[in-house]
This record gives C-alpha cells, sequence and structure tokens, in this order.
C-alpha cells in the first residue's frame, strides 16, 4: 500500500502544471461549482492519499507517538476556529464588507493545510533520488515547454494583459517598437508570477541533475527552461534564471573544490556557462527588460508639472472646507484628475473605491510619482486603511480574513500578505513550516559532515529561492500549484537529511 500511495502522489505533483491552465480559473468553467474546479480535485485527490496512507494500522500507531505533530494540529484547529469568529465582525467603508464570506474563508484555511500534509507524507513515503529528478524534470518540462512551444506559434497568453501574444521571440530581435505586453508568454497557465516562482525554484535542482546525469536531456531541459524563463518577461524569472544558475555553479564549485564530493563536471559547467551568457544576450531584447524601462518612463511621466491640476485642488478645498460639499468635490476631483496621477484605474475605482474614502486617495495623490507607480505601496497602504478602520487589534494576530484581502487586491509580498489576511499567529503557522524546514535543514547541513551532499545543498537553495521569489513579489504562498511543489521539495529535503544523519551515526 505504501508503494501505490507513493505512486499516486508522484503522479498527483506531476500533475500540477494541468490544474494550474488560465480556463479553469477564467470564463464559464470557472463558473460551473463555487469554488475553482482544480482546487476541488485537488481536496479529493489529498483526501485519498490520506486514506491510502493512514490504511495501514502503523501509520496510525507511528502519528500516535509524534507528539509535537499532535500539537500542531492542535494548534491550526484552535486558530482556525478563533480567527474565523474574529473575522466574522468587521467594521468598513464598503457597504459590501469587500464581499466577505464565511464559507470562502473556511476553503481557503482548507487550501492552506493540503500543502502541510504533502510535506508530511513526502516525508514519510520516502521518494527514490530517481523519482525526485523525474519529477522535477517532469515539472520543469511541463512548464516550460508549453510556455516556449506556444511563444512560437504565438498562441500563448499574455504575461500581463488579458489575450495573446502577438510577436514570438524571434520578433524580438527585429522589431523594438513591440510593447513588453504583447511579448511576454506565460503559455496557458493562470498566474506568471507563479510560474516564475515556481521555474526560479526548480533552477537550481536542473543545474543540479546537469552536472549528475549529464546528457541531451537535461541540456535541453535547461536550454527550454532558460528560453520560457526569458519568455515569461516578469522580473522574478529573469532575474531567477541568472541568479539560479549562478547558484548552482556556485554550488558545483564548494562540492568540487571546498566539500570534494565530486570528481567531473567540467562540460557540465561549460554548458550552464554557455545558457547564462545566452540569457545575457538575449534578455536586453526580451519584455522583462522593456517593461523595466517603460516603468522608468512612467515613473518620470507621472511627475509631469501638476500645478493646474493643484490649483484646482486648492481653490476647491478653499470654497469647501468641510461637510459634504467637501466630500463631493473631492470625489469630483478624483474622478476628473486620476489619470494625471498615474494611479492604477483598478486600485481606485475597484479595490478601495474613491467614493467610499476620498481622503484617503488625496493623500495618496500627494505621494511622489514613484511611490504612486509602485504597485506593491498602494496595495499595502490600501490595506493598513481598512485594519485602519476596522480599529481592532486583534486583527495584527488574527487578520482581517483572507475573503477580504483579495477582493480589495492581493498584496504583491507573501509573509506580509498572511499578516493581513491571517494574522501573525496564521502566518506563522500556515506558513512558517516552510522557512523552519529549510533553516532546519541548512543548520543540519553546517553540524554534520555527511549531510553536505551536493543534492542537499541543491535542494536547501531550491527552497530559499522560491521563498524570496515568494517574498519580493507575492501571489505564490497562497497558490497551490506552487505550494504543492514546495511542499514537495521539502519533503525529500526532509527524507535526505534524516538518510545522511543515520549514515553519521552509523559511522
Amino acid at each position: 500500500m505504501k508503494e501505490k500511495t507513493r505512486t499516486v502522489l508522484f503522479w498527483f505533483i506531476l500533475i500540477q502544471p494541468f490544474l494550474d491552465l488560465y480556463w479553469f480559473y477564467n470564463g464559464k468553467l470557472a463558473e460551473v461549482l463555487p469554488f475553482t474546479l482544480p482546487t476541488i480535485i485537488r481536496i479529493l485527490a489529498i483526501t485519498v492519499i490520506v486514506g491510502m496512507f493512514f490504511s495501514q494500522k502503523e501509520t496510525w500507531q507511528k502519528l500516535s507517538k509524534e507528539k509535537w505533530l499532535i500539537a500542531y494540529i492542535a494548534l491550526l484547529a484552535i486558530y482556525s476556529i478563533l480567527h474565523l469568529i474574529h473575522v466574522k465582525n468587521f467594521i468598513s467603508v464598503s457597504p459590501n464588507d469587500y464581499n466577505y464570506s464565511t464559507s470562502s474563508e473556511i476553503f481557503y484555511l482548507i487550501r492552506m493545510v493540503l500543502p502541510l500534509i504533502v510535506i508530511f507524507l513526502t516525508n514519510e513515503l520516502n521518494f527514490t533520488k530517481k523519482q525526485f529528478r523525474e519529477l522535477i524534470e517532469g515539472v520543469s518540462g511541463l512548464f516550460s515547454f508549453t510556455i516556449v512551444i506556444s511563444n512560437l506559434f504565438v498562441i500563448s497568453l499574455k504575461s500581463y494583459e488579458t489575450g495573446f501574444i502577438n510577436s514570438n521571440i524571434f520578433a524580438w530581435f527585429f522589431n523594438p517598437s513591440i510593447g513588453y505586453s504583447h511579448m511576454a508568454s506565460k503559455g496557458f497557465f493562470n498566474f506568471a508570477n507563479m510560474v516564475s516562482a515556481v521555474l526560479f525554484m526548480l533552477v537550481p535542482l536542473m543545474t543540479y541533475f546537469l552536472f549528475t546525469h549529464f546528457n541531451w536531456k537535461t541540456i535541453t531541459l535547461n536550454v527550454v527552461q532558460a528560453l520560457a524563463m526569458i519568455e515569461l518577461g516578469t522580473k522574478v524569472a529573469a532575474l531567477g534564471l541568472l541568479g539560479g544558475i549562478f547558484i548552482g555553479l556556485a554550488i558545483f564549485v564548494i562540492h568540487k573544490y571546498l566539500i570534494k564530493d565530486i570528481k567531473k563536471g567540467g562540460w557540465a559547467f561549460l554548458t550552464a556557462i554557455l545558457i547564462e551568457i545566452g540569457s545575457i544576450a538575449i534578455l536586453p531584447f526580451g519584455p522583462a527588460t522593456q517593461r523595466y524601462n517603460y516603468e522608468i518612463y512612467l515613473a518620470k511621466q507621472s511627475d509631469h508639472d501638476l500645478s493646474n491640476e493643484k490649483r484646482e485642488l486648492n481653490a476647491g478645498l478653499k470654497k469647501y472646507p468641510k461637510g459634504e460639499k467637501k466630500e463631493a468635490f473631492l470625489r469630483y476631483f478624483i474622478r476628473n484628475n486620476y489619470h494625471a496621477y498615474a494611479i492604477n484605474p483598478r486600485f481606485i475605482l475597484k479595490s478601495y473605491p474613491y467614493q467610499y474614502d476620498p481622503d484617503f486617495w488625496i493623500k495618496m495623490m500627494h505621494e511622489s510619482g514613484q511611490n504612486r507607480m509602485q504597485n506593491r505601496n498602494v496595495e499595502e497602504a490600501m490595506l493598513n486603511q481598512v485594519v485602519k478602520t476596522n480599529n481592532n487589534r486583534l486583527d495584527k494576530y488574527l487578520g482581517i480574513s483572507y475573503t477580504r484581502e483579495t477582493n480589495i487586491f492581493n498584496l504583491e509580498r507573501d509573509f506580509a500578505s498572511q499578516i493581513y489576511s491571517l494574522g501573525w499567529i496564521g502566518m506563522l503557522l500556515f506558513i512558517g513550516p516552510y522557512v523552519v524546514i529549510m533553516l532546519y535543514a541548512a543548520f543540519e547541513w553546517l553540524r554534520y559532515k555527511d549531510v553536505r551532499t551536493f543534492l542537499n545543498s541543491s535542494m536547501i537553495a531550491s527552497v530559499a529561492c522560491m521563498l524570496f521569489a515568494a517574498f519580493s513579489s507575492g501571489n505564490v504562498m497562497d497558490f497551490l500549484t506552487a505550494s504543492f511543489i514546495l511542499a514537495f521539495v521539502e519533503g525529500n529535503l526532509l527524507v535526505q537529511v534524516r538518510k545522511n544523519k543515520k549514515v553519521k551515526e552509523i559511522n
């Protein structure tokens, strides 16, 4: 039964890219059920896998001895109840309470538990190194080939905005006037940021496989993944590609010349260097660079002469210093001038509508153009205003709910995002384990010589890359495709650390 459970979990993780297809989350297919079809499939699949795992008596006996795990489960349950009670009552300027729904919040809490279960199962099922390599290469290939082939035939969805791209990678070099939004390709997947984070995480592992299994298959997979990350056009993908290869090369050098547990690897090292050089050569023509230059241009434009707008605002405030007339004037002024201040229309019209709190948006208009252009700054300011309006000290510890936070705008910085939605306690309970496992593995790596293997170093680096991407760009830890793959890597990391420690104890 253990072997069957391992096989089912293997294929479940492998199909994660298919469960992230755009049409599952948008259009008619997304409206078939109250919750998205992939999430329901994942919940059912994990339920089946857990049932298979615990169908044997010895697994229950082993679990009963894991007192720390039982205590952790109890903490999750107690927190979840307190969180749901706390977020039910909320004071807001929004007449619809930011579309809060208790059922949606419960569904979110269940979703956040699923990857933690995968960590436990992966650690208990003891995947072999071969199975780990085949799965990671499979996930990389599914994401990368989909992006590259759809880009080549100009049928890929845009990474930014909606619709399809209108130029493939070859057109970049001959038509510099193509806008980045028409170039950046995410294949048929839902979130470009999430795919970027996953591929960033896989770079150190794919580089490791290049060194340990040097053949045309691993070379092709590494080259195609590099192209996919360039074509995605996100900052995380571009910098993650260059940084990830550099990290992989650095780990190789450390193990070859300091730890001295690697004898070969010259051709693989040269291949990785060539992929890095090729990426550096292509990136200036790619969408990530174009977007960066465009953002600089917009920031400068948004700081253009606003003297006419300021005069209009000051005159209106002088004429209507307070009361309903002042509020009416501010709404009129914001409606007619927010474009001049380069404020994201989605923020001011939908996320936190100016009609309900015009004073807040007037304050934002007084910020510098660079601050107004930085979406993350505005997102955080909106969330801070919402928390301030509710004026409940427990928000800091129990959150304002994922439902409210995402209906305002999902903050593009994981960990901080979960502090708003779940509070400090919830963030530590649901997201903290990923960091704790990485730090534990790094500590054991420093402590025991036998734990300092090339594979362990690469897996620790891989996890660190994912967590860094989550913190820097957001939209990762709340999305099951990314968190399941991260959970699988961390579960295998625990397996390898445990095996290496046993070798140390035997010796």
